[in-house]
């Protein structure tokens, strides 16, 4: 029965790195290789996808039950978390279109910390100061990746730097916003992606419409880099699926483990790909990154299983908000 387990767990873990790593290499290659140099309009793809990906799951081949949520909920609820979710995957795919996929997925480490900077800022949350501790290699690390990065892009630079703050206020909404409802990354995507469609779709054809037109002319096979871009997308929900199935196959500490390994499998990949170059120091930094990343999360997860009696911190807490449990940022979040 352990043996099934950890075999079950093993191949989770597989077929979401699997999907991670395509998706992210996918992207890139239509930017760089395609030439496609429209990120509005391939997370609108993405969100096209996934929007009848989630619809075929649940509502044809019920693979999940769907959450009911009330209309009036679903504008005053899904649709402002709905607004963050789109800028969060555009501005992924902006800074994947600048920067490298190795440059691209150590900044996005940087998340766990600006949620805790945000929560502390503007929630007045209090941390145990083993939280601070443990981001200090993450923000070390991201600034030696940063001032080392060969192929540095200030635009890509910030595009994913505020791509991780968007994930950030995404994964803190979603504390107050869906509070009551007990969403899994299937049944978030089929509420979110419609939205998201909605907002990115008027924008993408203003902004983009024109180009778009010109690159299909010109480019020698259009329709076959077409099939490229549309299969970008199918994966993308295939990797929201995957998410899911990894969550509930593996526990808090693999899962963890599991995703800052994938980003290393993803920076791996990308350079047998693309040959982007990167120095001695600039693999040092992403390392550390990776490193304080682990060790974020098992502080984590160390603090929330100490007891109740527990004392997490030297002082007692201030107010209710400080008792509140620490964001699992990699759970909450459902990717397109």
């Amino acid at each position: 029965m352990e043996e099934g387990s950890m075999f079950r767990s093993l191949l989770a873990i597989l077929q979401w790195w699997g999907f991670n790593v395509t998706v992210i290499i996918m992207n890139k290659w239509i930017f760089q290789k395609l030439d496609f140099k429209f990120p509005l309009s391939v997370s609108c793809v993405h969100f096209i996808c996934s929007s009848i990906g989630a619809y075929i799951a649940i509502k044809v081949l019920k693979l999940k039950p769907l959450i009911v949520v009330e209309p009036e909920d679903r504008w005053r609820r899904i649709f402002p978390m709905s607004f963050v979710f789109c800028i969060n995957i555009v501005l992924g795919n902006v800074s994947l279109r600048y920067i490298p996929v190795s440059f691209m997925q150590t900044i996005k480490s940087f998340t766990p910390a600006t949620t805790v900077v945000l929560q502390w800022l503007v929630w007045r949350k209090y941390f145990d100061w083993r939280i601070w501790a443990s981001l200090v290699p993450i923000v070390g690390g991201i600034l030696l990746t940063s001032v080392t990065e060969l192929s540095f892009n200030m635009f890509g630079f910030c595009a994913a730097l505020f791509g991780c703050l968007a994930t950030s206020t995404k994964t803190i909404l979603a504390e107050s916003l869906l509070h009551g409802y007990k969403f899994d990354s299937i049944n978030t995507v089929y509420y979110m992606a419609p939205f998201a469609t909605m907002i990115l779709g008027i924008p993408a054809l203003l902004l983009e419409g024109n180009g778009i037109l010109s690159w299909f002319e010109a480019h020698p096979s259009p329709w076959s880099a077409l099939i490229i871009i549309f299969s970008s997308g199918v994966l993308a929900f295939c990797l929201n699926f995957s998410i899911f199935y990894v969550i509930h196959s593996t526990t808090a500490v693999t899962f963890n483990v599991a995703g800052n390994l994938k980003v290393a499998v993803a920076v791996l990949v990308s350079w047998l790909i693309f040959r982007n170059p990167i120095s001695y120091m600039n693999a040092v930094g992403c390392g550390i990154t990776l490193v304080g990343c682990t060790f974020y999360g098992y502080v984590r997860h160390m603090l929330s299983q100490q007891t109740p009696g527990t004392p997490r911190t030297p002082r007692t807490p201030r107010n209710k908000m400080e008792l509140l449990p620490l964001v699992n940022n990699d759970k909450l979040e459902g990717k397109v």
